[in-house]
This record gives structure tokens, sequence and C-alpha cells, in this order.
């Protein structure tokens, strides 16, 4: 589910038999390292317990690691169907020391012939180039709302949960693109609550309120900078952090639907200044001022687009149709 040409190009490998040695990057809960188990099985059988290695984060893998369990399993004899070989898979392989890359490096080499890698991570670019040169690289993207949607209701539906159709769209909305996170959420939340409603998504995941971060943007951008205050203050005495705010309102501004109230050169505006807030949230300038400058600025862009003006105009236009005709 998703990523339709990554797994199409696993599937012609599974079909070949002739599995190159590869590079699976993209962010988390998107089904990387999930699809290289599943291929394993597929192309093993029964021998992918014997014939597969899994390291996750969670383990030493450091060049000690590389030299004796990474090297003795690829020594290591096994049976497998024909043309098939062993398989090496590495979670979260960009958190690997570079002396440790190096040394998979050689032993990628010298086994090729028995043994191939799968290495999955967040940024391709933290993998020496002399590993990326020896492998396919897969790119792996965000999941789309409709793809998380429907694996939740298919989950919840085996398991028996109750939901509602806002707590679900809650939780596609809190995942943004991440199938374990939403996985998870809704085992959270079912746990805790036994309803899937949006009002106990959000208390589990802890984030705020979507509908009170888009009035304050819609506050904003209609020039009530007093108003927006109001709302994104509110969140903050609840003791949500302008980064929690900042993530939300990056999210809302990205699902704007094109052609709405807001025009598209407007929310790209948009987007790029609460960009800019992120990034200085991330170098630890987190006060609330920062978010205040980001309001100013938001009204700015509003003002820039009219969108105030067209609101004045939408308001008087029913009290102009309402208005008694004079005889001539």
């Amino acid at each position: 589910m998703g990523n339709r040409d990554a797994v199409d190009r696993l599937r012609v490998v599974q079909a070949e038999g002739n599995m190159p040695n590869l590079i699976l990057a993209g962010p988390p809960g998107t089904g990387k390292t999930t699809s290289v188990l599943c291929l394993a099985r597929a192309m093993l059988g029964p021998a992918a317990k014997d014939a597969v290695l899994e390291l996750n984060a969670s383990d030493d893998r450091g060049i000690d690691v590389v030299r004796t369990k990474i090297k003795m399993f690829a020594q290591k004899k096994a049976t497998l169907p024909p043309g098939r070989h062993k398989l090496v898979i590495l979670d979260e392989a960009d958190a690997m020391t570079t002396g440790a890359q190096q040394a998979l490096r050689r032993t990628m080499e010298l086994h090729s012939s028995t043994t191939r890698f799968a290495l999955a991570c967040n940024a391709s670019s933290k993998v020496i180039e002399p590993i990326q040169s020896r492998c396919a690289v897969l790119r792996y993207g965000r999941l789309s709302d409709a793809d998380v949607l429907g694996r939740l209701q298919t989950v919840a539906a085996a398991e028996g949960v109750a939901t509602l159709p806002c707590g679900l769209t809650a939780l596609v909305f809190s995942a943004d693109g991440d199938m374990r996170q939403a996985l998870n959420n809704l085992q959270s939340t079912a746990a805790g609550f036994g309803l899937v409603s949006e009002e106990n998504v959000l208390r589990v995941c802890d984030q705020p309120h979507p509908a009170t971060v888009q009035a304050a943007v819609e506050r904003a951008l209609e020039g009530d900078l007093d108003a927006a205050h109001a709302l994104l203050t509110s969140l903050l005495d609840k003791g949500y952090s302008s980064g929690d705010v900042v993530g939300t309102l990056f999210r809302l501004l990205k699902a704007l639907p094109a052609g709405g109230r807001v025009p598209e050169f407007a929310q790209l505006e948009a987007i790029r200044e609460v960009a800019e807030t992120q990034a200085r949230l991330s170098d630890g300038v987190g006060t609330r001022l920062q978010l205040d400058g980001l309001l100013a600025r938001l009204v700015a862009v509003g003002t820039q687009a009219g969108i105030a003006k067209r609101e004045e105009v939408k308001a008087e236009a029913p009290a102009a149709a309402a208005a008694p005709v004079k005889a001539v």
C-alpha cells in the first residue's frame, strides 16, 4: 500500500530471483523494512528463517559487529533455492559509524556471490559513497492520506474497534504519512478509551487542536491579528510548545484545497514563513515572540493577497441583496 514504484521494482526482483544490494531511503513508517522482509520470504520461502540476518537500530552495529557477526553470517553455508542468496538487512543504516560502513563495504565485496545486503535509512546521503555505488537505491515517500485511511479502516474492522469518521480523520492528520504512527495511535486510543473519536485521538497524540490552529491562521490571513493571537495564546496556555503549534500549522497549510479561500501564491508564502519560523525554533529560539512574529507576517501575506477585502465583499453582498429597491 503506497510507494507503488518501489513495490513494483521489488516484484521484478522477486520474479527474476537475482537480488542486487539495495538502499531503501525514505521517511519513517513508510514500509521500507517490511517490504524487504516480504521480499525475503517470497524469494527464500522456508529458508528465510536461517538465511536472513536482521540488525535494527537497537543493536550495536559498530565496526566489531561488522567484522564478526555480519562476516560470520556471510561465510556461513545455507541451503537455499537455486540462484538465491542470503540476505543481511540493516535498519537505520545511516546511524552506522564511518568505520563500520567502510568495513561493511569490504564485506559486501568479498561475499557478493553468496550474500546480498539491504540497507534501510532515512537519508541515503549519510551512507558513504562506496556503498551507494554498490547498491540500487529505492526511494520511499510519505504515504497518502487515502492509503493511511484505508489501512486504518481495515485494521479497525479486523480488530473490532469502535471508530468515528472524525476520529479516523484525526488519526490520518496526526500521522502525516507515517503508517506506523497511525497504527500505534489507533491502538493506544482504542486501549485507553474504547472509542476512536477526534477528542480521544488528540488526547492520546497530545497535539494542539487543528480547528483552533486553523481558525488562528484564517483570522491572521483576514487581517485580525488580535483574534489570531488570542487563539494561539490559548493553546500555549494549555502547555503546548511553540514547535507543536508550528508543526500543526505547517500540516494545515499543506492540506489547504486548491482554489479555496487562500490563493495558491499566498499559501506558498505562508508556508515559507512557517518554515522560517520552524528553523528558528529548531535553533533553540522557542519563545512566544516567534509565534507573534509569524502571525504578523501572515497578516502581511493576507493583506497582499487581498483575502480580507474579499471577505468584506462577501459579507456586504447579502446585505445589499436584502436591501429594498426604491421605486423610480
